[in-house]
């Protein structure tokens, strides 16, 4: 059937209200229902809450007010809720440090002395030093709420590039600074997103949009172009260096080689797969030579040997491999295997003393090898178990790297591998109130509804042995390829301290094993996320590790959709749900920023099948006049990655239609987005609130 998507709506402000008074004594805000609903292919769709999509006009905003109000008002009444404040900030102030990395004859790294809200950008001329601070975004808001977004310094080591982001939001303007003299230059630039910055002579290649006539948060984000920025000259000036006016919806990346004689542009339409061209800037006028046309694979440049290119790609490699390229003979048929395909999933590659460093991901645990130029298997560098390599910095003429790995257990660790000793030690080891010797980590593999084998990681202290009575907190993602290996939160260690577990599935949909993995958990057969997910819960409480009554489970954006379709799906699945930055309108998602990128995973109500598989799952759609579990949604006013409209109607839909006695609150932060770049007294506000939350309800005491 032909698609027919019809609107009809009476936009009568006021024509019709509900105010829902739980039976627990909560007075929720009154929310207008208005009579606005949608034609999908015969089948129509009620949205009441539609006007909640412009978080920008008065009533939008006064229910935020209103919303925050009653949920901070629940939190009054909860015992010791400034105690988790107190705890977590006194856990938070450890000194934290990123791997460094050289550029020119000099050193750059991040350090954080604690409760910093944003990381500090340091410059060292020898990595035993110290060294100054070059860039420090905390001193240019009170709240902390500048982030950066990204930076990169010229080939020489004179010049940084760095991007800033306000408020949370993706927009980024570009700034530079002078590295010897540490004072900013003039040049700033406007309205980027989703782009790199790549240095070429005295200037770079970065991506963005034109400058937005409204909807600066929610607005589609369409024909994005890739320029060349000239230092000392105005943005006006910028030369154009690629666009597509046919196709709205492509976005464009464009890097540079090292040799600075390359120019690699990547094509993508969505979150999975990208189209790969190269243009030799050492001849005038050059075109570009397209390596890979279609969408249908993942093709990355990672270095080159003149015209020779290596590239990792999972073309019919779903677990991807390494290939070398000429840009002779691009033929895909011309193309040499190097790091062929293996049982587990390739995750990086990096080069370092003219050797290959392969990042292999075996079973979500990170392990590293070191292989020839021409792919041979030389040896093995020892990671600490059950980790997760967090940054591998080197270049092929370089005799030395430095790394990072993290653990459930234990923060970031920095090592210096030295390539010709085949030796790393270890270089930085944060300070912290946390015991990692107490803990341990182990891994258990379950059956999914289907029969497939899911492993989850376990995380507990060593002297507890879980049984029904254990509190349990699951975290989960499922999606876009993204692999959920070890890492290291702070806010965890809460609950890890007083005895809970941490369990952290793998779920279909993410990328722990190759493209395979990650496809069957897209379109229709996304209920795979949702089924391992529950399934997980329930190997749990079966094998006596926990009950239902004593289960929270949690998961951000794309996981905010997993919380959200599990919670509707099976509500009795555990005591708390924690709903964060989610995709939960599953039929209008693709009508906002950058959302339209995200149907190569979820499909679209724009296709017949794909809108039945949609609406089945929804979370928005299929909450039910029924029984949920206490529930904390948690959002941002200025994310527009996933907007907060998705997080607006469904809190206001639960709290319409719970039947239960458990509260169903929302925790709308101001001044705040999707979370990258979230300053540290942001986070520790969220995460005080929702662990009181999760300790109030599962019965456990701080």
């Amino acid at each position: 059937m032909y698609f027919n998507k019809k609107k009809v709506v009476a936009l009568a402000l006021g024509i019709s209200f509900h105010f829902n008074q739980a039976q627990n004594g909560i007075v929720y805000p009154e929310a207008a229902k208005e009579n606005v609903s949608d034609l999908y292919f015969n089948v129509k769709v009620d949205d009441p809450y539609r006007w909640m999509e412009n978080g920008e006009s008065n009533r939008t905003k006064q229910w935020i007010d209103a919303e925050n109000a009653v949920t901070q008002g629940y939190f009054k009444t909860i015992k010791n809720t400034d105690k988790f404040k107190s705890k977590l900030s006194q856990l938070w102030n450890y000194n934290k440090m990123s791997a460094p990395y050289k550029k020119g004859k000099l050193f750059f790294s991040f350090k954080n002395n604690g409760l910093q809200n944003q990381w500090v950008m340091y410059v060292h001329d020898d990595l035993k030093k110290e060294g100054s601070v070059l860039l420090d975004l905390n001193t240019l808001s009170d709240d902390g709420t500048t982030s950066l977004s990204g930076t990169s310094i010229s080939k020489d080591g004179k010049t940084l590039a760095y991007g800033i982001s306000k408020a949370g939001s993706d927009w980024v303007e570009i700034h530079f600074k002078d590295i010897a003299t540490k004072k900013d230059l003039p040049d700033v630039i406007k309205w980027v997103k989703f782009s790199g910055m790549s240095w070429k002579n005295n200037g770079i290649y970065y991506s963005r949009y034109d400058e937005p006539k409204n909807g600066t948060y929610t607005g589609k984000n369409e024909f994005h172009k890739v320029y060349y920025h000239r230092l000392g000259t105005p943005q006006e000036k910028d030369e154009l260096i690629y666009e597509d006016k046919k196709n709205a919806d492509y976005n464009f990346g464009a890097g540079i080689t090292d040799d600075e004689n390359f120019l690699i542009l990547s094509t993508s339409k969505s979150t999975s797969g990208n189209r790969l061209q190269i243009k030799d800037l050492t001849k005038p006028n050059a075109p570009f030579i397209t390596i890979e046309n279609s969408f249908d694979s993942e093709v990355e440049v990672v270095e080159n040997d003149g015209n020779q290119f290596y590239i990792l790609t999972n073309k019919n490699a779903p677990r991807y491999k390494l290939v070398k390229v000429s840009l002779l003979e691009t033929a895909p048929e011309n193309w040499k295997t190097i790091i062929a395909e293996d049982k587990y999933l390739l995750q990086d590659v990096n080069f370092c003393n003219n050797s290959i460093i392969v990042h292999h991901l075996v079973n979500a645990v990170s392990q590293l090898h070191v292989h020839d130029l021409n792919g041979a298997y030389i040896k093995e560098i020892k990671l600490p178990p059950f980790c997760k390599l967090s940054a591998f910095n080197s270049d092929k003429t370089y005799n030395f790297a430095t790394y990072s790995t993290v653990q459930y257990t234990s923060p970031e660790q920095v090592f210096y591998y030295d390539a010709v000793k085949d030796e790393s030690s270890l270089i930085f080891k944060p300070k912290i109130d946390f015991d990692s010797d107490n803990f341990v980590t182990t891994q258990v593999y379950y059956g999914s509804k289907d029969g497939t084998k899911i492993p989850m990681f376990i995380t507990h202290r060593k002297d507890v042995t879980p049984n029904a009575t254990t509190p349990c907190f699951v975290y989960g993602y499922g999606g876009f390829n993204i692999s959920l290996g070890p890492e290291f939160r702070i806010d965890r260690t809460l609950f890890l301290q007083k005895g809970g577990i941490y369990c952290v599935p793998n779920l279909r949909g993410g990328g722990e094993f190759g493209e395979d993995w990650h496809k069957a958990g897209t379109k229709c057969l996304k209920q795979n996320v949702f089924d391992d997910f529950i399934a997980a819960c329930d190997y749990l409480v079966k094998n006596g590790m926990t009950s239902y009554s004593k289960i929270a489970i949690h998961g951000r954006s794309n996981g905010g959709l997993l919380i959200g379709a599990v919670m509707t799906q099976r509500p009795d699945i555990c005591k708390v749900a924690i709903p964060t930055v989610g995709v939960l309108d599953m039929l209008r998602f693709h009508l906002f920023t950058i959302g339209r990128a995200w149907t190569v995973d979820y499909g679209c109500s724009d296709n017949a099948q794909e809108f039945n598989c949609l609406y089945k799952y929804s979370p928005l759609h299929n909450v039910k006049e029924i029984e949920y579990p206490a529930t904390l949604i948690l959002t941002g006013d200025h994310d527009d990655r996933v907007v907060p409209a998705h997080s607006f109607k469904f809190a206001a839909t639960l709290q319409e239609k719970n039947k239960g006695k458990a509260p169903i609150l929302i925790r709308i932060d101001v001044n705040a987005g999707h979370g990258s770049g979230k300053p540290t007294s942001k986070q520790i506000d969220e995460f005080a609130d929702m662990w009181s939350y999760i300790f109030h309800h599962l019965n456990l005491e701080l």
